[in-house]
């Protein structure tokens, strides 16, 4: 019924936004000054793209592409801009946007910071979840992200029902890879619930694991609502074995496996069960990275916590001037260790995407534009522009099993584009000023148009 109700309500919800589902768009014809490979680093200049039918027909010099489109045609001339493929968030939580509570609230729980803003969107209704995500991922396209994996925190069918919601029509929003309820172990989250009411309010949010066989149903729970992916959190308490039962239950219906995984242990169990990719990986060692490379296993780094952000979503909270200097200590601290795992990484030669994880509330900020702070934080722990560029990109298509649907503009893919004013090679923060952005074929947002 819960299910019913998030339908329903999302489809009175396009009705009135006028979201209605729109016939195909007619043929298009993109001129532009730069069109940016992030694959290869090189630039075509001046460019233009033939779009038809949602996806892209035809690249190439504006002189060539026009004159092969069909009469009638409707041209877009974005002037002096740089074109590129649409950005690619490969580990997102949209149905959450937790604030940071009072610092009184934070010391007195388990996992202070986020468990309040977890368990108020869990035991609030489904409906206004969705409807929440509903905005943030509008907020997110709006920003030039226009494929995300949504990574868990839904609810148990939040973010499929949203993904359906966006495939037809009703609502605006990225491409959505979801994943459901998050498989992990009991208390890693939440601890010292209400024993009456505990075992409700996390299956409304995880699935656990116990043992191999317990394993195998959590996977089979989920793929009841059509996930396109499984995300597991794994602590040091989960065995080989477990993990390897997901995996194997996962890929026998040719669906992938994110795991979460920060410690040294839990990125070994990862590895050895044969995970598609290694979300967050803080503690990986070089031997790991290597094993990686060797299986053809992703790395998702999620740089959030390394450029100073955790201050910034604490700034609205009155706190002690011990607690700002504690958290000032801590950015510097995870600034380094970013910037040795950047290293370590671009060293290895292990394949890596970047995603944004993010789930907080930004102050000042979209969803979006909060998402965005990963280029410029990538940057300043001393990833090259080209390869932060492939890894919200080609990279993350690849991770994502989708290389033939987005990653890069080519003939025969999703017409999902962005565009910026400057070079964002020469200046990553470009990127962070998306100016352009269509996807399937649809202009979502053109400020070009204006000048």
């Amino acid at each position: 019924m819960k299910r019913q109700l998030t339908t329903f309500i999302l489809s009175v919800l396009c009705l009135a936004g006028h979201l209605v589902a729109q016939a195909p768009a007619a043929p298009t014809l993109i001129k532009v000054g730069r069109l940016l490979d992030p694959r290869t680093g090189n630039v075509l200049a001046p460019a233009a793209v033939l779009v038809e039918n949602g996806k892209i027909k035809e690249v190439g010099t504006p002189a060539r592409v026009q004159a092969d489109a069909p009469a009638g045609v409707k041209t877009i001339d974005l002037g002096n801009a740089t074109l590129l493929p649409g950005l690619i968030d490969s580990h997102t939580h949209l149905l959450l946007d937790v604030v940071v509570p009072a610092e009184p609230e934070i010391s007195r729980r388990h996992n202070g910071e986020f468990a309040p803003g977890l368990l108020l969107a869990i035991v609030e209704p489904p409906n206004k979840r969705v409807l929440m995500g509903a905005q943030l991922a509008r907020e997110d396209l709006e920003s030039g992200f226009t494929t995300v994996r949504n990574l868990g925190h839904s609810g148990i069918d939040g973010d499929s029902a949203l993904r359906n919601a966006i495939n037809s029509g009703r609502i605006l929003g990225p491409r959505i890879l979801a994943s459901g309820r998050k498989i992990a172990q009991r208390g890693d989250y939440l601890q010292d619930l209400n024993p009456a009411l505990a075992e409700a309010i996390l299956q409304q949010e995880f699935l656990r694991v116990e043992g191999a066989d317990g394993a195998r149903q959590a996977v089979r729970e989920n793929l009841l609502y059509d996930v396109n992916v499984i995300k597991v959190a794994v602590e040091d308490n989960v065995t080989v074995a477990e993990m390897s039962a997901i995996v194997e239950e996962a890929h026998s219906q040719h669906i992938k496996v994110a795991v979460h995984a920060a410690t040294e242990v839990s990125i070994q169990t990862a590895i050895d069960a044969g995970a598609d990719s290694i979300e967050h990986g803080n503690q990986v060692t070089e031997e790991q990275l290597k094993q990686m490379r060797a299986k053809g296993i992703f790395l998702d780094i999620t740089p959030i916590w390394y450029g100073g952000f955790w201050s910034k979503i604490h700034e609205p909270i009155v706190e002690s001037s011990a607690t700002r200097a504690n958290q000032a200590e801590g950015d510097n601290k995870s600034r380094q260790r970013g910037v040795e795992l950047v290293q370590r990484v671009l060293k290895s030669g292990v394949k890596f995407a970047v995603g944004s994880d993010m789930c907080w509330f930004y102050p000042g900020k979209t969803r979006g534009q909060a998402t965005a702070t990963i280029f410029p934080i990538m940057h300043s722990i001393g990833m090259p522009t080209l390869e932060i560029l492939r890894a919200v990109t080609t990279s993350a298509a690849e991770m994502l099993g989708w290389q033939d649907r987005v990653g890069t503009v080519e003939a025969g893919k999703f017409a999902d584009l962005v565009a910026v004013a400057g070079d964002p090679i020469a200046d990553i923060s470009e990127l962070e000023r998306v100016r352009f952005v269509m996807k399937g074929g649809q202009v979502v947002r053109n400020d070009f148009a204006s000048h």
